[in-house]
């Protein structure tokens, strides 16, 4: 599968204040989370953040305010939460591209949750952490095994651009350099 900007939706996965310092490489994390949003606002692709109990622990990262429409949730997934499902289905678009924390947790059970949904799931791995990089590889072997994508920052970006020499390509491709 290739992403298509049409077809996507961005969903930040709880990138938050009181977790992200916890994670391994959280400066990888966040700065590759940022060129997706700004990629997804500038190709006119949705973009939701959800927050995992925000009252314990805390907002989405100042680097990440107003990426998006954001939903608390207390379900470890995404798409269990029946608030985000919701905001899913009203998208209308069957690709979701998830980045954010952690992987082995809330990251892994939205993708296997909307996977099963009948979404096409693509997981940024550049842009997704857990506290140990163990768990991270622990993800992705699980990931790959039910059938989720796991694609880089520049792969996403390109994709949704699909062709040089836009004013799109011009903007965006200076994000990756």
């Amino acid at each position: 599968m290739l992403l298509e900007a049409a077809k996507s939706i961005l969903l930040v996965v709880d990138v938050q204040a009181r977790l992200l310092p916890a994670m391994a490489e959280p400066d990888l994390v966040t700065g590759n989370s940022v060129k997706l949003v700004a990629a997804a606002k500038r190709l006119g692709i949705p973009v939701l953040v959800s927050e995992q109990y925000p009252k314990g622990l805390g907002p989405t990262v100042e680097a990440l305010a107003g990426a998006g429409t954001v939903l608390a949730k207390m379900s470890f997934s995404c798409a269990a939460d029946p608030g985000i499902a919701t905001a899913l289905e009203r998208a209308g678009r069957r690709q979701i591209v998830l980045c954010g924390i952690e992987s082995h947790v809330c990251v892994l059970q939205t993708a296997l949750g909307a996977k099963a949904k009948g979404y096409d799931v693509a997981v940024v791995w550049d842009a997704v952490s857990s506290r140990k990089l163990a768990d991270k590889d622990l993800a992705a072997h699980r990931l790959r095994a039910n059938g989720v994508a796991l694609i880089g920052t520049e792969m996403a970006i390109f994709e949704w651009l699909g062709v040089a020499g836009t004013s799109e390509f011009k903007e965006l491709s200076a994000l990756i350099k």
